[in-house]
């Protein structure tokens, strides 16, 4: 007897679960966005960038967000929802020398979760429960 068979099949949920996926980094990304697009000069400071840098980034992650939600150009979004968590972990790696799970809560495994998540958003093209254009 397969293991598998005692087991009911969840295969009904894929696409409930690639929609709350896609909420739960829209909602991590979308509210990054908006306290960086809020105060772009704090927040780049923060990041070591400057203002247009960070203001660049903000928006591109609001926009992200907003591309999850609705479903419209979801693998563009998470590409470059995946290059903004590159960056972020590149930055805690290379630039401030911190390990996975830093101090205060300042190491990237959070970081490596989203990329981790934009990258299972971007290969099922987030389901099925999209907005056609």
């Amino acid at each position: 007897m397969n293991l598998n068979d005692s087991f009911p099949s969840l295969h009904a949920l894929t696409d409930f679960s690639l929609f709350v996926l896609r909420l739960v980094v829209a909602l991590v990304f979308g509210a990054s966005g908006y306290y960086t697009l809020r105060d772009p000069a704090g927040r780049g400071k923060s990041f070591e960038l400057p203002p247009a840098g960070a203001l660049g980034i903000g928006t591109a992650e609001v926009l992200g967000s907003t591309s999850l939600v609705t479903g419209i150009l979801i693998q563009p979004a998470a590409i470059g929802l995946v290059l903004i968590g590159l960056g972020a972990i590149q930055k805690k790696i290379f630039g401030w020398k911190t390990g996975i799970w830093g101090d205060k809560n300042s190491g990237w495994h959070y970081d490596l979760m989203l990329l981790a998540m934009n990258l299972v958003i971007l290969a099922t093209a987030g389901g099925r429960w999209v907005l056609s254009l």
